[in-house]
């Protein structure tokens, strides 16, 4: 541990034991999950360190959980559902101002747990602060569009977006805290009642949290539950009672999920699901920018993100430039560790250096060649980056979402050839494009934006600024889950209409002098 800068050490493991059902913090005292880092596994000899323990909880508790959920939203009834919107409002903010006194303990996790190194996990949590607060600010904007009365054909109309119930909400574990509150703070913020179970990766920067999510929000309106996703979500989904599953994560768990539900027809779905996003490389690319790119859009975070880089196409004019200096920029990076701030850092999943040497074998067994020369170097808890070309489609790296440091390259001369593989692809999320000529480019992204949700011109894939749609094609997405688009996903357009008579406009007058309503109103929260 001397290496390690203190400010950075677990001092001991952390026994993680308690859980948050109907308002109420307990302490599990049944079988727990040892949690393990694999940042000091840096040979055969060194088995990952076990840094803490979890509740591996059971189907009994998860059922708790959600009886407290859906006794919360009591069809519509509930407190939290019927609660004033300012009021909702001020629960927020209350949650979110403690969850900025527990930054520097959740870094830290982030750390241990992922394996994200210090820039990026501060980053995570600022940009989950910013984005819930953007949020908040987003609401204000809707009840305001909601103030208002229409008038069409002599029906008087008032227009608001009510809650859809229940929501099971499952988080990634590559980004823990960020895409799992992009789930978990507009579905509650809507009036959605919620049970929330961590990812198995990062699962202990959550507990931090626990008490602000306590005396934040009225009980059963959030539920925290721990354990193993099939003894967790398994027997909610059975209930028939959600009615909303939010999931980040595999396509395959979704739809094992979905299987599970009674009334398929009225559940909801929000998901974000594996991307195979394309660079493609034309032959006027301005090469150290498109390498500087690709560099971060194929290895930030070691590729573990649905939205990196995860197969370049370059055309065959400049392929062997573009490789040269690509393959030359991946040898110099370095692997460190978190605090050190490389882009590489050890792989959080113990079986994830073994998968990404099969995809490498593969390859080469198939005709492809690790291009850079350190390419494919293993240790026991990380592959350096291998640059394989020339692959093709009878390859594993080629049809799987490797979520790891491998990096296909295909070169082309038509520009129909990835534009073709896209098409035939099962995923949409996102495109690089990176060229100058506005002759070639114009067509060819007319021709992306119908395949993708978004073309990034001359630069990397990513998801931000959180404003901006962040969805997919295909197997890539169910629902939108930009700040705006996420409250839309989250609710539905609910109405109360009314004949444009005297005796109606004379009761919808008393009901908004009497504040007897709080779905009719024409004041906002400011």
């Amino acid at each position: 541990m001397n290496q390690i800068p203190e400010e950075f050490q677990l001092k001991e493991k952390i026994n993680h034991t308690d859980y948050l059902i109907n308002g109420e913090i307990n302490s599990w005292n049944g079988k727990q999950t040892n949690v393990y880092s694999t940042l000091l596994c840096d040979s055969d000899e060194k088995e990952p360190d076990l840094i803490g323990y979890t509740p591996e909880m059971s189907g009994e508790y998860a059922l708790k959980a959600l009886n407290a959920a859906h006794d919360a939203f009591n069809y519509g009834q509930g407190d939290w559902p019927t609660m004033k919107v300012y009021e909702r409002i001020n629960c927020m903010e209350s949650f979110v101002k403690k969850m900025i006194t527990k930054r520097e303990e959740i870094v830290r996790l982030l750390m241990w747990e992922i394996g994200k190194n210090l820039n990026d996990s501060r980053k995570e949590f600022d940009r989950t602060v910013e984005y819930i607060n953007d949020t908040i600010q987003e609401y204000k904007v809707i009840d305001r569009k909601g103030a208002t009365f229409q008038n069409k054909s002599g029906v008087r109309a008032l227009i608001r977006r009510g809650p859809l119930g229940v929501v099971l909400c499952l988080g990634p574990y590559n980004y823990p805290l960020n895409e799992t509150f992009a789930l978990l703070i507009p579905a509650i913020i809507m009036g959605n009642t919620t049970i929330f179970k961590p990812a198995k990766h990062g699962v202990l920067l959550i507990a931090p949290l626990l008490e602000a999510f306590k005396s934040s929000f009225p009980p059963g309106v959030v539920n925290i539950v721990f354990g193993r996703g099939r003894e967790i979500a398994t027997p909610i989904m059975k209930t028939g009672k959600i009615d909303v599953l939010a999931l980040i994560g595999h396509s395959s768990s979704a739809i094992s999920l979905q299987d599970l539900h009674p009334q398929k027809s009225r559940l909801r779905l929000v998901l974000g699901l594996e991307a195979k996003n394309p660079g493609i490389i034309l032959k006027d690319a301005d090469i150290d920018l498109t390498v500087n790119e690709c560099i971060s859009g194929t290895l930030s975070f070691n590729g573990q993100r649905c939205t990196a880089l995860k197969i370049l196409y370059v055309h065959e004019d400049i392929k062997d430039e573009f490789l040269k200096k690509f393959s030359k920029a991946v040898d110099e990076l370095k692997l460190g560790l978190p605090w050190d701030n490389t882009l590489l850092t050890p792989l959080p999943e113990p079986a994830k250096p073994d998968y990404i040497t099969n995809l490498i074998d593969d390859a080469k067994s198939k005709g492809a060649t690790i291009v850079n020369k350190r390419g494919g170097d293993k240790q026991k808890n990380f592959v350096f980056p291998a640059v394989l070309y020339p692959v093709n489609k009878d390859m594993d790296v080629y049809k799987e979402e490797q979520f790891g440091p491998v990096i296909p390259v295909i070169s082309f001369t038509d520009i129909s050839t990835p534009i073709k593989d896209m098409s035939e692809s099962n995923y949409g999320q996102q495109v690089s494009i990176f060229g100058k000529d506005v002759d070639t480019l114009g067509p060819i992204i007319d021709s992306m934006v119908n395949l993708v949700c978004r073309v990034n011109l001359n630069s990397a894939c990513q998801r931000g600024p959180d404003i901006y749609p962040f969805t997919g094609r295909k197997d890539s997405a169910v629902a939108t889950l930009s700040v705006h688009d996420a409250l839309r996903s989250f609710s539905i357009r609910t109405f109360v209409a009314s004949k444009d008579n005297e005796l109606n406009k004379n009761i919808l007058r008393e009901m908004i002098d009497s504040k007897k309503s709080h779905f009719i109103r024409t004041d906002y929260y400011l």
